[in-house]
């Protein structure tokens, strides 16, 4: 696997400062030694984004901001392990999609999280199992959220 900081790199993206938590939960837990579980992230990296995917944004837009989402996911875990070369492989993501009542492509809205994923970890490893969801609203009105399950190298 080659380095996944250098990949960020390539692909023109950076890793960003961990989001703080928005109320009283862990945004990272450990079970049984290697698969580290992340708190639901959302897209926000500069600025705030709200609104429904179908209203105010395009499918298109919500594959960007599952990327971002993603994207902070990956803060979280930067911060629990230390290093995202540790990934040995992403086992399962869950997408919440804040969705106008006549918005049906959810999975494409997921695709902008599981690709960035691909991208940076290879088919293999960093294709993940996956369940992408609408959602009637999400928390401070933002339109995507993530949780992840990674199985980290012992």
């Amino acid at each position: 696997m080659s380095d996944v900081y250098a990949k960020l790199k390539e692909l023109g993206l950076e890793l960003p400062k961990a989001p703080a938590k928005g109320g009283v939960y862990s945004s990272s837990r450990m079970f049984a030694g290697n698969l580290v579980y992340i708190s639901g992230c959302g897209p926000v990296i500069d600025g705030q984004v709200a609104g429904k995917v179908g209203k105010e944004f395009t499918k298109e837009e919500a594959y960007v901001f599952s990327r971002n989402s993603m994207l902070n996911v990956l803060a979280v875990l930067q911060d629990r392990i230390g290093d995202l070369n540790k990934v040995k492989q992403v086992v399962k993501i869950l997408v919440y999609v804040a969705s106008d009542d006549e918005f049906y492509e959810q999975p494409y809205v997921a695709n902008g999280g599981s690709q960035l994923l691909v991208d940076l970890f290879g088919e293999e490893a960093g294709a993940p199992t996956r369940s992408a969801v609408g959602m009637n609203v999400l928390p401070g009105n933002i339109p995507v959220e993530t949780e992840a399950i990674f199985e980290i190298e012992e």
